[in-house]
């Protein structure tokens, strides 16, 4: 059964079991969505801040040296996981590297001079870990290398306003807010060589595109706030499908922020109202969804991007539970409460009983109830 199969079929348990709040602590009892008695999909791991949850300084450096001052997060947004390293965009500083297998964290080494970074929103990483950061305020995308050293910069600033970019085969895929479009670039040159969401008729046009990704097939996902969807285009730029509606019930959206796509299809995207995260199935219908408002273990206050990372499963193999098989993590961001970078993982449970697809059709026809935050999205 493929991934989502299954993914869909927690729908209606997860909306049975939505009212759950988890109330234990990191490295307590397991948290996991939908919550028991429903067969789990997604655990809670952990959850990065600053350099106290990640540098370990010894007794004789702290008499040498002195005690290290705690930096942390202030107000993360895009994140993006590479090698055994976590980089979070914090929009009131720099970009800034949660090294887990070098256990420290620090500044993107090549955000100082030319590379100098004014208020990144969102990163994108590809196979090499070339990155790229989307900083509207500097009005450019910056690339760094593999070794996280400056590359060179996309854009004018003042013509445009980048606040997300993928690289796609030769071409650089550019949210731009301030003209309602996603600006198609070449990747060597930086010319704007064509536009996504700037034809047709006006319902098939972008408003607000803020965040963007790509599933295997080469297919681009645009969150749009301004008509509160996820949009579904063709490289060329064909409007295929869309996702959600504005509303506060399942499947809609109030506040949709970041978006991610898992390798069977899977839509993640955040919903910074619901202070959660949707999963859809590749034909648009709501799967299950985690998160809810609080400040314990598993929930997820002002919510902001959502990543998938299946490598480097083994840093985290301390904080899954036993008997849970982990196929690949989901990084979110949060900016309240606790703000940070907090680590789930998708999988599933030895010996539980997943429902079939046929199972979650006549849940969903039987019942109807709400999910969290229904009737009281801000």
């Amino acid at each position: 059964m493929r991934a989502w199969r299954v993914a869909e079929a927690l729908l209606a348990l997860t909306l049975l079991t939505a009212g759950c709040t988890p109330t234990v602590r990191d490295r307590g009892p397991a948290v996991f969505f939908p919550p028991a008695p429903a067969p789990p999909r997604i655990q809670y791991l952990t959850r990065f801040s600053g350099r106290s949850d990640i540098e370990q300084q010894s007794a004789f450096n702290r008499f040498i040296v002195g005690e290290k001052p705690d930096i942390h997060l202030d107000k993360p947004y895009g994140v993006a996981m590479h090698d055994g390293r976590v980089y979070a965009c914090d929009t009131n500083g720099t970009v800034m590297v949660f090294d887990l297998r070098e256990k420290t964290f620090a500044p993107l080494e090549g955000a100082i001079a030319e590379g100098l970074l004014r208020q990144p929103v969102n990163i994108s990483i590809t196979a090499d870990g070339t990155k790229y950061v989307s900083d509207p305020v500097r009005g450019q995308v910056v690339a760094y290398g593999p070794d996280d050293r400056y590359l060179k910069a996309y854009g004018t600033p003042e013509e445009w306003k980048p606040v997300d970019a993928i690289a796609f085969g030769n071409e650089l895929f550019v949210a731009d807010m301030q003209n309602s479009r996603v600006a198609v670039l070449d990747l060597q040159t930086g010319a704007v060589t064509r536009t996504v969401g700037t034809a047709g008729e006006p319902k098939d046009r972008l408003g607000r595109p803020s965040n963007l990704a790509f599933d295997k097939e080469g297919r681009l996902y645009v969150t749009d706030i301004a008509r509160f969807q996820v949009v579904q285009f063709d490289r060329d730029g064909r409007l295929l499908k869309t996702f959600g509606n504005i509303g506060d019930g399942p499947g809609r959206f109030a506040r949709p922020k970041g978006i991610a796509l898992d390798r069977e299809g899977l839509l993640y995207a955040v919903d910074a109202a619901f202070n959660n995260v949707q999963i859809f199935t590749p034909q648009g219908r709501l799967a299950t969804f985690f998160g809810g408002p609080g400040t314990e273990p598993g929930n997820l206050l002002l919510p902001a991007k959502v990543a998938i990372h299946y490598d480097d499963l083994d840093l985290f193999r301390e904080f899954v539970q036993p008997g849970f098989t982990v196929e690949y993590l989901v990084i979110v961001t949060s900016q309240f409460g606790s703000p940070g970078v907090h680590v789930f993982a998708y999988g599933r449970e030895e010996g539980k009983d997943y429902p079939t697809e046929e199972e979650l059709v006549r849940k969903i026809e039987e019942r109807k109830v709400k999910a969290p935050g229904e009737a009281k999205a801000p």
